[in-house]
């Protein structure tokens, strides 16, 4: 990793951790729509790659790879937004399931069963499953997603502390944020809530959550993609309610 002189070696560097670029790639291109190239996700990943050699020191407490990653996924993030990799259409449909879950919540005082969402929506059961197949990809969340249209305040500012660090991202996770997007996930039916935990925290595949719930791996997808629209009718709704 380091020369003769003691300089880190970024062409060694580089080539250790092409494998983990490529793995997180892999990993974020399971979320996204087919239309979405895994190489030019890895590309941008290796640009990531190289500005956290270049940014990295060992003063800043912690390992290499753990920064390399917010690096690297952050490119890969960047990337996303500036091709407008989601059609338009697939945000519209996803805005109005989300405004009809936010609505039947109000009024049923629990999560609506997929049943009552599509009857909401004047859809067949089918139809609505379908639709929440075609979001895969969604989740990503953007700044730009969450603002009032009334007041062009942004979601995002309810949840920063008066005291910041300078650092949103850390802002977020450790204020309001944070407990916002608890109390969305507890919230979650509890089918919804065992596949979240087996996708972000055990790290499965769509295919493995599948055989241990018992369903297709494309039920999986449309299953997930109506969690994270929960979340974000929820994260929304208490952000503009005031109750964050």
């Amino acid at each position: 990793m380091y020369t003769a002189s003691g300089k880190s070696d970024k062409n060694s560097i580089l080539t250790e951790h092409a494998p983990l670029v490529k793995r997180l790639a892999y990993q974020l291109k399971a979320r996204l729509p087919p239309s979405v190239e895994v190489d030019d996700l890895v590309q941008a990943g290796m640009i990531g790659l190289l500005d956290a050699v270049n940014r990295y020191e060992e003063t800043h407490g912690a390992q290499f790879e753990t920064y390399a990653i917010q690096r690297i996924r952050g490119a890969m993030l960047d990337e996303l937004r500036s091709s407008d990799w989601l059609p338009r259409g697939v945000r519209q449909n996803m805005r109005k399931i989300e405004n009809a879950m936010n609505e039947l919540q109000q009024r049923l005082g629990r999560p609506p069963l997929e049943t009552e969402v599509a009857k909401h929506l004047k859809l067949s059961l089918i139809d609505y499953q379908e639709l929440l197949g075609e979001s895969g990809g969604h989740q990503l969340l953007y700044y730009e997603d969450f603002h009032d249209a009334d007041t062009k305040e942004h979601f995002l500012d309810h949840f920063c502390n008066d005291e910041r660090s300078g650092d949103p991202l850390q802002d977020l996770l450790h204020g309001d944020f944070r407990d916002a997007v608890v109390y969305a996930i507890n919230a979650l039916p509890e089918r919804e809530k065992l596949l979240m935990g087996l996708y972000y925290e055990q790290e499965l595949n769509l295919k493995e959550i599948g055989a241990v719930m018992g369903v297709s791996e494309s039920r999986v997808s449309q299953l997930h993609s109506q969690a994270v629209a929960r979340l974000r009718a929820s994260l929304r709704e208490r952000a503009w309610t005031g109750l964050a």
